[in-house]
């Protein structure tokens, strides 16, 4: 699995920081499998790119947080969607600039629909690890604000 063992808590108290406002720096979460590196070294050789140096996952958080808060998540749901994104059987997607790797499973997001969660990265900024920028849960397009609350 790509998360390292304890990564959850980690992820837990960092969201709660940004939650309460302070300051928070990168984590490494974990790593990306020999099969997603390998994909996404492949992908970016192709458009002439340099390889993914590190398998590194880092993570800071705060567009994750702020994003799928307004639209009505909770920060055990971030969890989970940050958990099944980076699985070691999630599959790499990449097309034109954006490279994400994807659920290959939908889960019940505890809001009454199924989803199959997608991590944005960001393969530049902190080279030469690689950064889970964001996750989304992509499902039938409704939100937690639109759906009756647990």
């Amino acid at each position: 699995m790509p998360l390292h063992d304890g990564a959850i808590d980690r992820i837990r108290r960092q969201l709660e920081d940004i939650r309460r406002g302070r300051r928070v720096d990168i984590i490494v979460i974990g790593a990306l499998s020999d099969e997603q590196h390998a994909r996404i070294c492949d992908f970016r050789r192709s458009r002439r790119l340099p390889d993914v140096e590190s398998k590194d996952l880092v993570y800071l958080g705060r567009h994750h947080f702020e994003s799928r808060v307004a639209q009505g998540y909770y920060i055990e749901d971030l969890l989970m969607q940050l958990a099944a994104a980076t699985a070691s059987d999630a599959e790499v997607h990449a097309v034109g600039k954006m490279t994400s790797l994807r659920s290959r499973h939908d889960r019940d997001d505890g809001h009454g629909r199924k989803v199959r969660d997608r991590a944005i990265l960001e393969l530049t900024a902190r080279k030469p690890r690689v950064e889970v920028f964001s996750v989304i849960p992509i499902g039938d397009g409704r939100s937690p604000k639109t759906t009756k609350p647990r």
